[in-house]
């Protein structure tokens, strides 16, 4: 148990270490395959929706 315990100094620079990593050394990313998933997903969720569900309602009246 005493190996796996990490102090809060030791801690964040792993997290630095692996932030860093991921910045600089990560695969280059498809951006467009990217946009096309995220917009397919956007427009089927709200393919089922009206104007009115996105109205406000008055609830004082």
């Amino acid at each position: 148990m005493r190996g796996s315990r990490m102090g809060r100094g030791r801690q964040k620079a792993k997290h630095t270490k692996i932030a860093r990593d991921l910045k600089y050394f990560s695969p280059e990313t498809n951006y467009n395959a990217l946009e096309a998933e995220i917009g397919s997903h956007s427009t089927e969720a709200h393919a089922g929706w009206s104007e009115e569900d996105f109205a406000e309602k008055d609830s004082h009246r």
